[in-house]
């Protein structure tokens, strides 16, 4: 099957992402600015995938943000290589084509759920697993194409699309904006409902990137082993994390970064800043993950 490549000539921004342009620093590299168009490919299994520009930005959040942890010290990083990133979370069906059936997701057809949801309940060694089978398609491989878990700066970045705000809606946040428990929204935003399970994937509106669910519905694996105090030595360039991370109470396992809030969650862990960690070891109803594909030079 041949790549396909569609220029997405109009993607409908909800109002708060496009007044968030405003909150672009002139450093930064957010795509295009005048126009809304976003490159977009489609793999061989379906994947579609949006192409995210080198550029730099601020990771972390300013002392100002309401609700912040003290590990988020914002720091400026440079994202070197542009590279392509799922437009979805990885879904069900589309795991289902690579991995083991037997491994289901929690919200799947019988509680709610089904194909188009997000896969969950997958441990990272599964995630990562899925990245490595789809590398080795043949028709991957004849594109040039190597995917795996985004690393925890390329996933800010992303999510942020050349903002600075809490979100890339905006300061605040309802559960009319993404999948989050409605009752805790964040900034000025009313409360709203509070779901209690995965919605489909591109249920809400995109960032300027076009990126669906970068807020709540399944916190997201990244490749990153987690440490709070990463931050105080992170490289300003493609920053990979640290070579290992904290240990957990029991001295076996490891924690790894994750991003972006889930259905249960309050607004505040929904934010572009908010760092979260899970073990390895661990399946949850919470986590899934999306993909990253890196960029051939030259193309």
């Amino acid at each position: 099957m041949q790549i396909h490549v569609t220029m997405i000539a109009t993607i409908l921004l909800a109002t708060p992402i496009i007044t968030s342009l405003g909150n672009v620093p002139p450093e930064i590299s957010a795509g295009p600015e005048s126009e809304t168009k976003v490159e977009i490919i489609t793999n061989s299994i379906g994947m579609k995938l949006a192409l995210i520009p080198t550029g730099k930005f601020r990771m972390g959040s300013p002392r100002s943000e309401a609700e912040r942890e003290s590990e988020e010290s914002q720091h400026e990083v440079t994202i070197t290589k542009p590279f392509y990133m799922g437009v979805y979370e990885v879904t069900q069906a589309e795991y289902m084509k690579l991995m083991d059936p037997k491994n289901q997701a929690h919200f799947n057809s019988d509680r709610g759920g089904g194909a188009e949801y997000p896969m969950e309940d997958v441990l990272w060694t599964e995630a990562d697993e899925f990245c490595r089978k789809l590398t080795a398609l043949p028709d991957e491989i004849r594109a040039g194409r190597k995917y795996r878990l985004p690393t925890e700066s390329e996933w800010e970045y992303a999510c942020r699309a050349g903002t600075t705000t809490a979100f890339h809606f905006g300061e605040s946040i309802s559960s009319r904006q993404a999948n989050f428990n409605g009752n805790f929204p964040y900034g000025n935003a009313e409360k709203g409902q509070y779901l209690r399970r995965t919605v489909k994937v591109g249920s809400y509106q995109p960032n300027n990137f076009g990126l669906y669910d970068m807020h709540g519905n399944v916190a997201e694996w990244c490749a990153d082993w987690y440490d709070p105090d990463y931050y105080d030595a992170s490289h300003d360039e493609d920053p990979r994390g640290p070579p290992v991370g904290v240990l957990s109470d029991d001295y076996e396992n490891y924690y790894l970064v994750v991003r972006g809030g889930c259905w249960i969650d309050d607004a505040r862990a929904c934010r572009s800043a908010y760092r979260h960690r899970a073990m390895h070891r661990n399946k949850y109803r919470l986590i899934g993950f999306r993909v990253v594909c890196e960029v051939r030079a030259g193309t």
